[in-house]
């Protein structure tokens, strides 16, 4: 299974970018809806506020103004022409407007659940008005309720039986709950509503095709930040990964990548083509001294053996190769421990710690097993990856 971190830097940014992108959406969504469901919720209020307020006001100029004329004209009762007014206001809209009261005249006026719960609200607790979202079925209301207080005027009407005009007489009897009224009690209340699926018709907002446009603006921003991450970070990158993978390939030091730039990825770049660059210096450097080498060994008196930890021959020059009785080719690859009769040098190769030079009698045992006694002298050097060790074996007189 491939883990997240093996992922190219093409797929972490584009995975992370996503997630982020998500992230914002979510985040700008639930900013988004909350803003327009708080400007939804002021623009209804506001707006019920204004319709109960002028329908509050005009019944209140009624009552106050007009005195006999209901009389002979029930259309000029101060309700009456209140409601007149509100579907007069309202009939461009989709707020739905009337008079309700816990006591009232006109069935019509009757409360229902909520606006009771309002209404008796109001008279325990007086506010100025009361409003909220309320759930009935699968529709969701926005309500709006303000309270109307009795005034003198409106006592004419609503005060006691024997106050009240003959025309209210006739149509409500004593012990009406209609009467007894007192001024500053809460007479009844304007209601106000509207579905909130009408309340967001009527201000054109639209919240997914508000979100739609900022994931667009989003993706857009991701594209093109990929686009330039992608040719300004991603593919120099992948050149010079490949340039790498090729040098350990091949060994060859002396192709360079182009720097078009002096930025941070040009820098890299500068600093690969210089570190080629040393590598090829020291590359050649290191196969003249491995030429000196070989060449000192070729004209030594002893046999000389390099070899490695594991006893792995690397290198052997001509005298070597006449003590063991093998060629060269047949050498590179042995292990010198196979043609020592005494197992000691093994063991001090390997013992921790730092090896240290020494010289030893050992018994070589050639290919067409004739022993022979030399003097070994062998020391350490450091190699990049692990110790190279050289042996010199010096044949006894008369050995």
């Amino acid at each position: 299974m491939t883990r997240p971190a093996d992922f190219s830097i093409r797929t972490k940014f584009f995975g992370l970018m996503s997630l982020l992108l998500i992230a914002l959406l979510l985040a700008s969504g639930i900013f988004l809806y909350q803003r327009q469901k708080d400007f939804v919720l002021r623009f209804a209020v506001d707006n019920a506020r204004s319709f109960a307020t002028q329908l509050i006001e005009t019944r209140e100029y009624m009552s106050s103004a007009v005195k006999n004329e209901p009389e002979t004209n029930y259309s000029l009762v101060p309700q009456v022409v209140a409601t007149q007014v509100a579907k007069r206001v309202t009939q461009n809209s989709k707020f739905y407007v009337r008079q309700v009261s816990l006591r009232y005249r006109n069935p019509e006026n009757r409360p229902d659940a909520y606006e009771t719960a309002q209404l008796q609200k109001f008279i325990t607790n007086p506010t100025s008005e009361s409003y909220d979202i309320v759930q009935s079925g699968d529709t969701s209301f926005f309500r709006y309720l303000q309270p109307m207080r009795a005034t003198p005027s409106c006592l004419g009407c609503h005060g006691s039986y024997q106050s009240a005009p003959d025309f209210v007489k006739k149509r409500f009897p004593p012990g009406h709950f209609s009467y007894n009224y007192r001024v500053g009690e809460v007479i009844g209340a304007v209601s106000v509503s509207i579905p909130v699926k009408d309340l967001y018709a009527q201000l054109g907002a639209n919240f997914k095709l508000d979100l739609l446009a900022r994931a667009l603006v989003y993706l857009i921003v991701t594209v093109v930040m990929g686009v330039i991450m992608n040719r300004q970070i991603i593919r120099p990158v992948k050149v010079l990964s490949d340039r790498i993978i090729d040098v350990t390939r091949t060994g060859d030091f002396h192709e360079k990548l182009p720097q078009k730039s002096r930025d941070e990825i040009g820098m890299l770049i500068a600093a690969f083509n210089d570190m080629m660059e040393e590598l090829s210096h020291r590359t050649v450097q290191s196969r003249e001294a491995d030429e000196r080498y070989r060449r000192f060994i070729e004209v030594a008196a002893s046999a000389v053996v390099t070899f490695l930890k594991d006893g792995k021959i690397v290198i052997v020059n001509e005298k070597a190769e006449a003590l063991f009785g093998r060629n060269r080719q047949q050498l590179l690859g042995e292990s010198i421990f196979d043609f020592l009769e005494n197992g000691g040098l093994r063991e001090r190769i390997e013992r921790p710690g730092e090896f240290k030079e020494e010289t030893t009698r050992q018994t070589v045992r050639g290919a067409s097993g004739r022993a022979t006694v030399v003097e070994m002298v062998v020391s350490a050097s450091k190699a990049d990856r692990e110790p190279l060790f050289t042996a010199i074996l010096r044949q006894r007189n008369g050995g």
